[in-house]
């Protein structure tokens, strides 16, 4: 009758590796999250579409001749069609008739005397070439200069056509590519500016809630100080200040008026999360307060800054526009989706509708996407929700 050994049976099991499952990061389980959503997933592919564009159109890939003049004034999208001309007859054929001498003018009988004296020809009915009825004054002289560009090798101006994909503004520029150029400037302000004044009011209200006492009643004095002030007027007067235009004005203008809302929710949510049982654990470990605020609270709290920077994006690209109506916005020569709605206003009563068109469509599917996947990460970041 054998008898197994107690200790060897233990020390065969003991020497067999124990497993252990590695529970999955906060990122990788959001990720995992995210990939379940669809609406998600094709609002992150369309972001991620306007980032590519813009990358693309920064390197001079696309839209890279979009100041050029391919189209002629206003030309109407291809399908819609060229505008047809209504010329009748009489035009063609017939001189405009001479306007009728007026009775009552008390200088016509000075300028009929000073004309004989100089010997100058009675005024003749102008000869028909433009729209306007009269012959160019300077059409032999650009003549002249277009033949001596030619002979020295210069380029040749490119024919305008008469319809373009998408139509052509006041100076004939492709609205496409215009559209393109223009989600430059929009893009990196909104998201620049958004980004900066949520890392401001993060920081503030990080260091108020966690802090308290002197520290935030120095930042609540600050915070009230920007707040008091009417929104329009404060961004106006760091423009005042500024006396730049240009992107890099227009972050900073943007971004130092915008962190007061997300300073005033980050600072809420730090108050109470301070007392928590993990931030308490934490301190019992000997944790630093910079790791405390930063590595153990603030991933509880991301998604209030997140959904502040997908509301700062839309308010910072309306407030491009209203920079650029007041001219403080981007300089000439610099295009963007407030410029295009700024010129688009004058073109709409002519019925030109498609600059004004193209910048909406454009801004409003890129704020559509970007808040709708903020949203979606937001719920994917938040502990609360399984």
């Amino acid at each position: 009758m054998t008898h197994s050994n107690p200790v060897v049976a233990a020390s065969s099991h003991s020497a067999a590796p124990a497993t252990h499952a590695v529970s999955r990061g906060l990122w990788a389980l959001a990720w995992r999250r995210l990939r379940a959503d669809r609406v998600a997933m094709v609002s992150l592919a369309i972001v991620v579409a306007y980032l590519v564009m813009l990358i693309l159109s920064v390197t001079g890939v696309i839209a890279k001749n979009w100041d050029q003049e391919v189209g002629v004034n206003y030309a109407p999208p291809t399908f819609i069609g060229a505008e047809k001309e209504d010329i009748t007859e009489s035009s063609e054929a017939k001189p405009a008739a001479a306007l009728p001498e007026n009775p009552v003018d008390p200088l016509s009988g000075v300028i009929k005397d000073l004309r004989a004296k100089d010997g100058a020809a009675p005024s003749a009915t102008p000869e028909v070439f433009n729209d306007y009825g009269i012959k160019d004054p300077l059409q032999a002289d650009m003549d002249e200069i277009r033949a001596k560009l030619a002979t020295e090798g210069k380029k040749i101006a490119i024919v305008r056509k008469e319809t373009l994909p998408f139509g052509a503004d006041k100076w004939g520029h492709d609205i496409v590519d215009k559209t393109i150029k223009g989600s430059e400037t929009s893009i990196v302000v909104g998201l620049i500016a958004a980004l900066l004044a949520v890392a401001l009011g993060t920081i503030f209200g990080a260091i108020s809630g966690y802090f308290g006492g002197r520290v935030d009643a120095a930042l609540e004095w600050f915070y009230n100080v920007f707040t008091s002030i009417p929104y329009l007027l404060l961004i106006l007067a760091v423009a005042a200040v500024l006396q730049q235009k240009g992107i890099l004005s227009i972050v900073l203008i943007l971004a130092l008026t915008g962190w007061t809302g997300t300073y005033r929710l980050i600072r809420a949510e730090y108050m109470k999360h301070k007392t928590r049982e993990y931030v308490l654990a934490a301190d019992a470990i000997g944790a630093s307060h910079l790791s405390k605020m930063f590595s153990h609270i603030f991933p509880n709290v991301s998604h209030v800054a997140l959904v502040q920077m997908s509301i700062l994006v839309v308010s910072f690209i309306k407030s491009e526009v209203i920079l650029s109506f007041l001219g403080f916005g981007v300089p000439v020569g610099v295009v963007s989706w407030g410029s295009m709605l700024n010129e688009a206003q004058n073109e709409l009563i002519l019925g030109k509708w498609w600059q004004l068109t193209a910048a909406s469509v454009a801004m409003a599917v890129l704020v559509t996407a970007f808040s709708l996947f903020t949203d979606a990460l937001r719920d994917a970041l938040d502990p609360k929700l399984k």
